[in-house]
């Protein structure tokens, strides 16, 4: 069983950054695979970045690459998503979820989720 937290959203004018942090509970978080996720109002929840346990492996959805950077530190069972360049476009709740073998990008491949925080990026 894994237990999610997010925090660092907030709002941001556009061109700006935000750190978001995804503390994880349970002693098998270097084990998972860690996702980040968002969902803006009457859309669905679409995928943001992903990384493997080892940190070896990463994926970004097109729309945030050379913009965000997902990072974990397992010693701290920590996840993070640093987003630069803001845009109002990246306006959303932002969720963080975890699975215990290779990263995906599908949120059902997910089992473990974060309440989410919200990200506002004023134009």
């Amino acid at each position: 069983q894994v237990q999610l937290v997010e925090s660092g959203g907030g709002l941001v004018q556009a061109g700006g950054s935000l750190r978001l942090s995804c503390a994880a509970s349970g002693r098998t978080f270097s084990s998972y695979a860690m996702g980040w996720f968002r969902q803006a109002p009457g859309n669905e929840r679409e995928f943001v970045a992903a990384m493997s346990w080892s940190g070896g492996s990463t994926l970004y959805a097109d729309s945030v690459k050379g913009r965000f950077t997902i990072s974990r530190d397992n010693a701290k069972n920590t996840v993070y998503l640093q987003m630069n360049s803001l845009k109002p476009e990246d306006t959303a709740v932002y969720y963080c979820a975890a699975r215990s073998t290779s990263l995906r990008t599908r949120s059902s491949d997910y089992n473990y989720w974060g309440q989410g925080t919200q990200v506002t990026v004023s134009s």
